[in-house]
């Protein structure tokens, strides 16, 4: 199993290179946030695990980005004993396990072995569009690392079209996931569960679009400051 270990402390990164080599893991080492977004760029891994404090840019941020575009590799994270916020963010962003420091390292092997089980031939639970994610398990939609709150149709509306990201999805379509049980629902009904969508998503780099002719369409824009 092909590893990527992003760890800024050299000497914890080079023993546990050589613990999980003689495991029979493959480790390979980033010592910065950079160096991984190379490393996962340029190869496929089976897994990552991530210290949460790098030099360049905090774990969290980097994950986000993984998850941003679309990369699903399991990923495991360290984190200082006692951080429950950390840990809490990261699977909300979406993390697959924590294990918090100092950690046995048997543990780590085995969570390890679990992470990469799960991941072969399943697809993954999450759907992803820029910093909107949507755990198809929990059914919770979170918006820059916060839960979205959204009313039923609001939220049978957003699944809709996270399922078809940065593709049209039909307004007649759409209209029948949300009132499916409402037979006496207007076709414009849809046009103010949109509306609404639009205002919590404001200010965010997702956008809901009207594509003449062909429906509406979720999509990640980028956001100036």
């Amino acid at each position: 199993m092909r590893i990527l270990l992003v760890e800024d402390e050299l000497e914890m990164a080079a023993w546990l290179q050589r613990a999980l080599a003689q495991s029979g893991f493959v480790p390979e080492h980033a010592k910065d946030a950079i160096t991984a977004e190379s490393m996962l760029h340029a190869a496929s891994y089976d897994a990552v695990v991530m210290d949460l404090r790098l030099p360049d840019k905090h774990g969290l941020v980097l994950l986000r980005e993984m998850r941003g575009r679309g990369d699903i590799t399991p990923v495991l994270l360290l984190t200082a004993q006692g951080s429950l916020q950390d840990r809490v963010r990261g699977l909300n962003l979406g993390a697959d396990d924590f294990l918090s420091k100092p950690f046995a390292l048997e543990e780590l092997e085995a969570r390890l072995a679990a992470l990469v089980r799960r991941s072969k031939g399943r697809p993954s639970p999450h759907l992803q569009c820029g910093s909107l994610n949507y755990d198809t398990e929990s059914k919770a939609f979170i918006l820059d690392g916060a839960v979205l709150h959204l009313t039923p149709r609001e939220h049978a509306a957003l699944a809709a079209l996270i399922a078809r990201a940065r593709a049209p999805v039909e307004k007649h379509q759409l209209f029948l996931k949300v009132f499916e049980e409402d037979s006496e629902a207007s076709p414009e009904a849809i046009e103010v569960v949109l509306h609404r969508l639009r205002k919590k998503l404001q200010g965010s780099d997702i956008q809901i679009t009207t594509v003449r002719g062909l429906g509406y369409m979720l999509e990640s824009i980028s956001v100036e400051n």
